[in-house]
């Protein structure tokens, strides 16, 4: 499934509404920001450390992480 099926809701919202450069811009910071997390949280996995660990690192969703484990099992 590409990014925009994903987000297509959003992607359709955004459309229709008035575009707003500064919000667009906070929102892909904010997306940047946690992809970022996510190459981290992977590789941390990695190197064996704990899903705690990586919450307190990464702020990501302890779900989220776990979600990471099993996808690269």
């Amino acid at each position: 499934m590409s990014k925009l099926e994903q987000n297509a809701t959003e992607v359709i919202n955004m459309l229709i509404t008035e575009w707003n450069t500064e919000d667009a811009k906070v929102v892909w910071r904010e997306e940047a920001q946690e992809e970022k997390a996510m190459e981290i949280a992977r590789n941390a996995l990695a190197e064996g450390l704990s899903i705690e660990v990586i919450h307190d690192i990464t702020g990501l969703d302890v779900e989220a992480i776990k979600r990471l484990a099993s996808n690269n099992e």
